[in-house]
């Protein structure tokens, strides 16, 4: 798990970037996925409480519907704030939240209740088990603490403080740790195999931008090649009849390269095309384009040029860039 740069446990990423990146990536889905699972959560719980006239003493089901309607308030503040962009740095708190209000709920009508009612309430807290670790969107480890702590709870309140026999406790607690353990093993394996396809898709996309990069750009130089050069000029000149704006174009070859390449070799001429395309890089502006089209040919593509003068300045400015990088190796523009 280590090489995979995530903790063993909370699944979290080693570094906070890659932590953070994939929290924004998966917003939008635990947003809807968190949305759904809460109104079919009120929904499951409202319809639970049909089933009270018969479980149910007359006497005890306003207290019991009480217990069960201040549980569902969680729910429906956090499905409010779920629209808001409060939700994005909590949502996984605020849907951990709403499992263990519906569990202390469930415990708050449990336990003015008769033993006689458990069997109708302590499956509910299986399905509030499987809820908060597979449904609701929150992460593992948040749903690990919510439903550890309603299990120890539950023990307290009944084993403890209402005394239920051992049996009847033993009995409930084989459900409800059974549900831990299938519901967290499948929440853990979920959340990390996202993970892992979230790291796989960052690795394709390094792989299609790197491809792309080296397809549209100069291997030695890193420069935009030809291609991506007249993809350009087409976008420039298409901005030229639209808009009316005036564009210049600068051919840049360096006299006598061959006896560069001759006298020093060819480690020395590649070195020679790196200084230049730095200095001419660095000779423009961000919205310019160098571009190398081949050996030590060299194309300017300057954008919004307003006249002639301007065009011959920057002409200039561009052999004086060449001449003072590389002093000595006389140059053509």
């Amino acid at each position: 798990m280590g090489s995979l740069g995530m903790h063993a446990l909370t699944l979290c990423f080693k570094t906070k970037e890659q932590e953070q990146a994939f929290m924004d990536a998966t917003l939008a889905r635990t947003r809807l996925q968190g949305q759904l699972a809460l109104l079919i959560g009120m929904f499951v719980y409202i319809l639970h409480g049909v089933l009270d006239q018969w479980f149910v003493a007359p006497d005890l089901q306003q207290q019991v519907w009480i217990a069960r309607a201040t549980a569902l308030c969680v729910p429906l503040v956090v499905l409010l704030v779920s629209v808001t962009p409060y939700f994005s740095g909590l949502r996984h708190l605020l849907l951990a939240s709403v499992g263990l209000a519906a569990g202390i709920g469930l415990l708050g009508m449990q336990i003015g209740l008769p033993l006689e009612s458990a069997p109708y309430f302590y499956p509910m807290m299986v399905l509030v088990t499987f809820f908060t670790y597979n449904f609701v969107g929150t992460r593992f480890i948040y749903a690990l603490c919510v439903d550890l702590l309603l299990l120890l709870v539950y023990n307290l309140l009944f084993g403890y403080l209402l005394e239920y026999p051992k049996p009847v406790l033993l009995g409930h607690d084989f459900f409800i740790i059974s549900a831990n353990l299938i519901g967290g093993a499948a929440g853990y394996l979920n959340e990390r195999q996202r993970r892992l396809l979230f790291l796989r898709e960052r690795e394709l996309d390094a792989e299609r931008h790197l491809h792309l990069q080296r397809s549209l750009h100069d291997g030695l130089t890193g420069l935009p090649n030809r291609e991506l050069l007249y993809d350009r000029i087409g976008q420039a000149i298409e901005s030229a009849r639209r808009d009316g704006d005036r564009h210049c174009g600068y051919f840049l070859d360096l006299d006598g390269f061959k006896s560069v390449n001759d006298k020093f070799g060819h480690k020395m001429g590649d070195h020679v095309l790196r200084e230049v395309a730095k200095c001419l890089n660095d000779s423009v502006r961000g919205m310019d384009t160098v571009a190398r089209i081949g050996g030590d040919e060299f194309f300017v593509l300057a954008l919004n040029i307003n006249n002639e003068d301007e065009a011959r300045a920057l002409a200039q400015k561009l052999l004086d860039a060449v001449a003072a990088t590389l002093p000595g190796v006389p140059q053509g523009l």
